[in-house]
């Protein structure tokens, strides 16, 4: 076996779309190779430009995916993050949102600075163990659920192959031709018209996935029904912020409707609480600009040791308390629906619905913690 670098990313250097089209070409003539790569590699341009057009016109856009940019995307909307997060062929680097200081709008930052005050009171008097520094990033954490998903606020590196730019793009102008002008859609349009301005000159107009009629996958054409097995399907609601915890998980598979009814997530440590209301008041507040805390329907699915994997991260006193308390809910839902007809998939999940991840068989956690296996996935914070 031997293995060369043929192209590599290059710091400061941004290819542009006639060079990733000839490499695209050079790679499309791999595939019918007469000779040595050397040879096809020193071919006449025109010939590979001649290539490149056959196979741009042929649908099949393959090897468009040997060319890959790092694009910085700085100042984007949360949600343009996430629908970019949902169709799994990326890396990305992410500034997270969970402990970050946010700078809303003036009326979202008004209302971040008061209840991260009275998160942090609250914390301090149901967990007086925790130091002050933990409270604030715990405080932090729940009231950027107030914040909108479409605040200019995620700072990422996002690195993506040529050819699944231009289906990106693609679906972009498609969504915006296409979708009704829905409350949410007239935002969120507006953000696809400035990402595909932003990458215009890397767009190729032939490069597309119409052949194939796929669109961006976040977004859900039907209802599913619900099924547990060696596959599993599952619906439940949960919020912005809980979904692009789990989009990391990239394994699994997320869709949505956004309910035309609105409905807010009550962190565990107010609700029931004399702040609840004032929570729900405050929130609903700002319901025209779809905050993080907004309770979507979200279908998942994926396969058991997928799901597991999701429970080994999850699971855990460190994680995001929504998508611990939920997947804990889908583990024991799994159970549920496997305990009479399918021992083999119960039996394989039994080892795993003891407690936080650290009971889980062959698991060793170096990380310091202050939950413990029960704890950690009953608390309120």
């Amino acid at each position: 076996m031997e293995i060369k670098v043929i192209g590599s990313t290059k710091i400061g250097y941004k290819m542009p779309k006639e060079e990733a089209i000839n490499f695209s070409g050079k790679s499309a003539g791999i595939c019918y190779m007469p000779d040595s790569l050397e040879t096809l590699f020193s071919e006449p341009i025109e010939k590979t430009e001649k290539r490149a057009k056959g196979t741009l016109a042929s649908g099949h856009h393959s090897v468009f995916g040997h060319v890959t940019y790092n694009l910085s995307l700085e100042g984007i909307p949360k949600i343009l993050a996430m629908i970019l997060n949902n169709e799994k062929i990326y890396n990305t680097s992410e500034k997270s949102a969970r402990y970050t200081k946010m700078e809303p709008s003036d009326k979202e930052k008004a209302l971040y600075e008061k209840w991260i005050e009275i998160y942090s009171k609250v914390i301090k008097e149901q967990y007086p163990e925790i130091d002050d520094k933990k409270v604030k990033k715990l405080a932090m954490e729940n009231a950027r659920y107030l914040i909108s998903v479409f605040t200019p606020a995620t700072i990422m590196e996002y690195t993506v192959n040529f050819g699944q730019l231009n289906y990106i793009a693609h679906w972009f102008e498609n969504f915006i031709k296409n979708e009704p002008d829905t409350a949410f859609n007239i935002k969120l349009k507006k953000v696809f018209a400035e990402f595909n301005e932003q990458i215009s000159d890397l767009i190729v107009p032939e490069l597309n996935s119409d052949a194939k009629g796929r669109t961006i996958s976040l977004f859900a054409k039907r209802k599913r029904e619900e099924e547990f097995g060696e596959n599993y399907c599952v619906n439940y609601q949960g919020t912005f912020a809980e979904l692009a915890q789990a989009q990391r998980h990239r394994t699994l598979y997320y869709e949505v409707f956004i309910p035309e009814e609105h409905k807010y997530f009550v962190p565990p440590i107010i609700k029931g609480t004399e702040f609840e209301n004032e929570w729900l008041k405050d929130i609903s507040s700002l319901d025209e600009e779809f905050p993080q805390g907004l309770l979507l329907d979200i279908n998942e699915r994926g396969t058991v040791e997928n799901f597991i994997m999701k429970c080994q991260e999850r699971l855990c006193g460190a994680a995001q308390l929504e998508i611990a308390l939920q997947t804990k809910e889908i583990l024991n839902k799994y159970m549920e629906n496997t305990k009479e007809n399918k021992k083999e998939i119960y039996d394989y999940l039994v080892p795993y619905s003891k407690g936080a991840r650290c009971t889980f068989p062959g698991f060793r956690c170096t990380l310091p913690c202050m939950w413990g296996a029960i704890k950690g996935i009953n608390r309120n914070i």
